[in-house]
Formats: structure tokens, sequence, C-alpha cells
């Protein structure tokens, strides 16, 4: 009953308030909100169970009110996330006063919010038309021309009649456009304006070093943040920008110069610590960069990415056990952590610890990230091994968890090498049917035949590879190098391998290849009329060789390529130095059957004993 009263109530309230158009104006905020209010309860109370014959609830359009009426009933609109509600209440308010500029924005905004920028932009623009003093309005407007990739509008409506930025967020998109644009020089002098305006802005400090430094003036650069660790001496940021910028320039001796100044503040700094490191490792001061990444496990000793990179760093300088004995006291005190597990692991197999580092990786469960690749670790030690059957079937456990080709391919070499050629084959042909233009399969058909030294049918599926790509390093010099080994189109041969070395200059298997035709050539000119041409040639292939060590890191091939040089130079002492080095590298016998009767041969021939001890290298 009394709920009902106070809906007629209500209503009849609303009804009474039946002002002319002239009058609205007159009528006070307050009073128009209590309108609104009192409409919208009228509204609720028929919506809660009205009976027959209630009222209507009065409308929210009233075109007989002014301005005020639409405006509140829009903001309430949108309050409440009814956004078409509030721009149609907008428009209403707008038609009503067409020169307002707040009702303009918005309507801008709320376009914007509906991605309807067109129309935001139209609305803004006029915006800022009726109200040019209006600061908001014109950022908003500036950034709305951004969205639009209209970067030169930008400028007219963020600058003054005397061109300067209208604020400081103004200067800042002003900068960050002519600097986007490449014009450092009005983006430094824009930094500047926004740094005498505002002395205490970092930003602007900032900014005003980053314009001198792209345009290539560095000491006035670095000027720029040397002021502002003054005035900001507490602020890391200033040091670290220093240090990038000493960096970029290749001062690296500056760089680490400044993290010791910063330590000298802050000893257990972890950034700067972790830079030094970094920076000590450019350098190639591995034993300081050691020491900092003990520091640094030291002062962080469950941060685990800190014990694997110091772990690696003592592995490569040769700290083998170090590595070893670091990584499992950390997986011991982590035994949850299973990348200190797979680390381990590798540092175990490279250690030669075999049973360990097989252990380890086993440990790995399937639940973690790494569990894929631990197993392939235990793959290629099977294969390693030689116990192929081994890697074949943890191989195609990992191809049922993970397909893809690489993996396909992987199975189709392994079924091949543990005695099922024709099942590796066939896998291949499987895939080659749905796309016989398809360079990668072809290229390992080539491969898989060419294990099996079935070399005819290997070149027949390389030279499909390069009717396809002729431009595959790895194809021209598989064809090029097996024509070199059987002796066979020289001239072409080292045509198609100097094509592959100039595609992969920093392939050091593709520059053994172009040493080993130089050799090959050379061999039938030496003992002649010629011999001055087969010199020289045997001059390129020495020089080919050498770099194919060092782009390798050392190969018992190219090592023994180099021994095979020398002894046609008659020159057996360095003859053997090579082939007892190849001997030391763990040698392909597939590929160097006769590698250890050249070296008995040789020391018969010199007076050495088996067991003598290889001589220096030049």
């Amino acid at each position: 009953m009394g709920g009902r009263r106070g809906c007629g109530d209500a209503e009849r309230l609303s009804r009474s308030v039946g002002l002319n158009a002239p009058e609205v104006h007159r009528v006070s905020f307050a009073a128009v909100l209590g309108v609104v209010g009192l409409a919208l309860f009228g509204l609720a109370c028929a919506g809660s169970g009205g009976g027959v014959g209630q009222p209507a609830p009065p409308p929210l359009v009233r075109p007989e009110l002014g301005p005020e009426y639409d405006v509140l009933v829009a903001e309430l609109a949108a309050r409440d996330g009814d956004y078409a509600g509030a721009r149609s209440a907008f428009t209403r308010a707008l038609e009503k006063d067409p020169s307002s500029a707040h009702l303009h924005f918005r309507l801008a905004h709320l376009a914007a919010q509906s991605d309807d920028l067109s129309r935001s932009l139209e609305w803004s623009r006029r915006g800022v038309e009726l109200a040019p003093g209006d600061l908001e309005g014109r950022l908003f407007l500036s950034r709305l021309y951004l969205l639009n990739q209209q970067p030169q509008a930008v400028v007219g409506v963020l600058t003054g009649d005397d061109g300067t930025p209208i604020n400081s967020e103004a200067a800042l998109i002003l900068y960050q456009i002519y600097f986007e644009e490449g014009r450092f020089q009005a983006a430094l002098e824009v930094a500047q304006g926004l740094q005498a305006s505002e002395p205490d802005f970092l930003g602007a400090a900032m900014a005003v070093a980053a314009a001198y430094e792209s345009m290539g003036r560095f000491a006035e650069a670095e000027g720029a943040l040397q002021q502002a660790r003054v005035e900001h001496p507490e602020r890391i940021v200033i040091y670290s920008r220093l240090a990038r910028m000493r960096r970029s320039q290749g001062d690296r001796a500056g760089e680490i110069a400044l993290y010791r100044e910063i330590l000298a503040e802050r000893p257990a700094h972890y950034g700067t610590l972790l830079s030094l490191g970094e920076a000590l490792i450019a350098e190639n001061q591995i034993d300081q960069a050691i020491a900092t990444y003990e520091e640094l496990a030291e002062i962080f000793p469950d941060d685990l990415q800190i014990l694997r990179r110091l772990a690696s760093l003592e592995f490569g300088s040769g700290r083998y056990e170090d590595a070893a004995r670091r990584l499992q006291e950390a997986a011991l005190r982590h035994p949850d952590r299973f990348e200190l597990t797979y680390s381990l692991g590798q540092v175990l197999r490279a250690l030669g610890r075999v049973d360990e580092a097989m252990e380890v990786f086993d440990s790995v469960p399937l639940s973690h990230p790494l569990y894929f690749e631990a197993r392939m670790q235990i793959a290629i030690q099977h294969e390693d091994n030689a116990d192929f059957l081994a890697a074949l079937e943890e191989v195609e456990a990992l191809r049922a968890l993970r397909p893809g080709r690489g993996m396909t391919f992987q199975v189709s070499l392994l079924r091949a090498r543990s005695g099922d050629f024709e099942g590796g084959a066939a896998l291949l042909e499987e895939m080659l049917a749905e796309d016989p233009d398809d360079v990668e399969v072809l290229y390992q058909l080539a491969v898989l035949y060419g294990s099996q030294k079935e070399i005819d049918q290997a070149l027949f599926y390389m030279t499909q590879v390069l009717k396809h790509d002729p431009q595959n390093a790895q194809a021209l010099n598989y064809v090029g190098y097996t024509w070199v080994e059987r002796g066979q189109n020289l001239d072409r041969a080292e045509a198609l391998i100097e094509r592959a070395v100039r595609l992969s200059p920093r392939d050091g298997y593709i520059v053994d290849s172009l040493g080993w035709v130089y050799y090959m050539r050379a061999r039938p000119l030496i003992g002649g009329p010629q011999r001055v041409e087969g010199l020289e040639l045997l001059e390129k292939a020495i020089a080919q060789l050498i770099l194919a060590l060092e782009l390798t890191g050392g190969d018992p091939v190219v090592s023994e390529h180099l021994g095979d040089v020398y002894l046609l130079l008659d020159e057996p002492r360095r003859a053997l130095d090579y082939y007892e080095q190849a001997v030391a590298m763990d040698p392909r016998l597939e590929e160097q059957p006769n590698l250890r009767e050249k070296i008995e041969t040789l020391r018969r021939e010199l007076g050495s004993s088996a067991d003598g001890e290889a001589s220096e290298f030049p």
C-alpha cells in the first residue's frame, strides 16, 4: 500500500513540473536533478509489480526541458555503462546548445570509446574551435590525430601562437613526434624548453640527452646526463643510461668504470652487478666476470638464472668440475627446479661422465617444459654410442609427444641407421608424395641415401634440391664435395663450392670443401711441369683449411685434410702434427678410415715411436 502510494506521489510530482521552454534555463541544476531522480524512481516502481492501470513512467526524452536535463540523463547512463544511451542524451543536449564545447568533448570521448574515430575527431575539432583555451580538449584532439596517423596536425593543436608547447604534456608528445620523425634538433629544442620550465623533471634531462645522442653529439649527451646525476644523485636510471650510451659507442672500459662507480655506493645492487658481469664477458675478462657472478650468487643464492650463468662461465673457461659441483649443489638445494638438473646433465655429458648425465636427464619429469630436451639428449647419447635402436625408441616417443617435420626426419635417419633403411625411406617418400617439390624432404632423402653410401641416389636428390632452390648452400656444397671426393668434375665442383662459400661464408665445413677442392686440383700438377700452379693451389688450400679450423672450432676431418696438404708438400712432420691433432679430436671413422694408418706410416718414416708425442704446430 505505502509503496504504491509512493510511486503515485513520485509520478504526480514529476508531472507537476510543467515548465514552459523559456523557463527551463531559470530552473536550478538541483531542481532538474530532482526531476530526473523522480522520473527514474517512477520507472523503478512501475517495473516492480504495479498493477493494471498503473500510470506509465515519465519519458526520459523531455524536449521542453533545457540541455542540463539531457546532460544529467547522459551522465547517469554513462555511469551505468549505457554508452549508447549516454551518446543519444548528449546529442539531444547538443541540439539544444550547439555552442557548448563541453558537450562536443563529451560526445568525442563517447565516440572514441565506441571506436568511431571519425565522429570523435569531428566533435573534438569543433570543441577546440569553440574553446581554444581548453588544454585538456586540445590534448585529447592531439591523441586522436596520433591514432589517425596525422602527426603534423598534432603540432598545430599542441603549440600556441608563439610556436611553443601549450603545457608539459604537450611538450612530451611533440618531442616524441619530432624524435620518431628524425627531427632531432626540433626534439632537442622542445626538450630544452621543457627542462627550463620544469628543472626538477628528470624526464626532460633524459630527453635532452637522447636528442644529443641521436645527433651524434655524445659529449653533450653525456654532459646532460652528468648534470642530471648532480641534481638527482639517487636516480639509478641516469647511471644506466650513461652506461648504455658508452656501450653504444664501443666504450666498454668506460661502461665498466661507471658500474664500479655505482657499486662503490651500492655494493649489492643486483642490476648493476649483472650489467658489470655481462660487460666483462663482452671484454673477454672472464675471470673477473666469474668473480662478479660469484658475488651475485653469494648475495642472491636462490637466483637460479645467476647460478646457471655462473656455471656456464666456469664451464666455458675450462673449469668443468667447478661448474658440475656448483650445479650439483644447487640441484640438491632445489630438487624441484629441473632446469638446474638439465644444465647439470649437459655439463656431465660434456665432461664424459655419460652414465651420470643419462641418469640426470632421465630424472626430468614429463610435466616439466625441459622434458623433451632432456629425452633428446638421451637419444643423442645413444646415437653417439652407436645404439641406434635405443636412440630410435626415444625419438619415436618424442615424435608422438611433439609431432613435426624435424622429428620425422630424425626418425627416418635413425631407422636407416638401425637397419631399417626401407622404413626410413618410406617415411620420407610419403611426405614427398604429398608435395613432390618439397625441398626439405628432397634434401633429407639425399642425406638418407648418403648415409647408406648410395652416393648416386644421394646426388640425384641433391640435384633436385638445386633445381628448386639453386641458392641452397648445403646442397651446393654436398654435390661439389662429393664430386671432389670422387675426383670428378673438379672445375664444376669448385664453382659450386665457391657459390656455397659466398652464400655461407661463416660455415667452416663449406670452407673446408673449398680447401679440399684446391688440394685435389693440385695433386696431378705437383709432380710435373705445372708444379708452380700446383704449389699455388696448395697455398690456397692451406689458407682455406686453417680458416675452416677456426670457424668449426676444431674438426678432425679438417685437420686430416691439412695433414694431407702438408704431406703433398713433402713436409711429413707438419703432416703428422695435423694427423695427430685429428686423432685427439675423436675422429669420425666412417669418414676417416685411413687416418691411423697414415700416422703409423709417418711415425715409422720419421723414426717416432708409436707412443710419440705430437710436435708443436707452427
